[in-house]
């Protein structure tokens, strides 16, 4: 059995030899106007190696330096938001809340009257998965439903929960005729709005 198989290897060794001598002979009038050296063709020195290498790296470092500049770009221009009126904050009873929509339409923000009379609005999402918030007059504070955080009514600071940060607060001013207007929107904690 062990002649058989050393007959095989042998077969198919020659026909491996003659099917290279067969591609080489068969090529062999056109190499001269394709010239193609089979051996240099795989082989890449370590210095293209290191040329590509330091290439690809130089460019991911420029990609992410250019990242990171305009981050901290952004970070440092705080966005403008118009002015816009609350409609029916002029009439909000003490302990109860309106929702309204700022800074666009897509938005949405909550509006508290404090026991004591005082207006604080927010941003509506939830810090933590964005759910929206609502105010509990039981307990006069603002929480979220989905994974039970609560915020303070006044400063929107985190009470318990998982949100990892404080309310977006909504700036106010009172104008003319007792209208609510908000007139700017920051991110909880100082952060860049997102």
């Amino acid at each position: 059995m062990s002649s058989n198989l050393n007959e095989t290897i042998k077969r198919v060794l020659a026909d491996a030899r003659s099917d290279e001598s067969d591609v080489r002979s068969a090529t062999a009038p056109h190499q001269a106007d394709f010239p193609y050296d089979r051996e240099e063709e795989a082989q890449v020195t370590r210095r293209e190696f290191c040329n590509f290498l330091g290439l690809t790296s130089a460019a991911l470092f420029v990609g992410a330096a250019g990242f990171a500049g305009k981050a901290a770009f952004d970070a440092r221009c705080t966005p403008q938001f118009p002015a816009a009126k609350i409609e029916g904050a002029k009439t909000l009873a003490p302990g109860s809340s309106l929702n309204f929509r700022y800074p666009s339409t897509n938005d949405s923000a909550i509006l508290i009257r404090t026991l004591d009379g005082e207006l604080h609005a927010f941003g509506q999402k939830c810090t933590h998965l964005s759910c929206p918030v609502y105010f509990e007059r039981a307990h006069q504070r603002l929480e979220c439903p989905c994974h039970d955080g609560a915020f303070d009514a006044k400063t929107g600071n985190v009470l318990y929960g998982p949100p990892p940060r404080p309310l977006d607060p909504i700036k106010l001013e009172v104008r003319a005729d007792e209208e609510v207007w908000a007139v700017g929107r920051e991110a909880g904690s100082g952060e860049g709005l997102i």
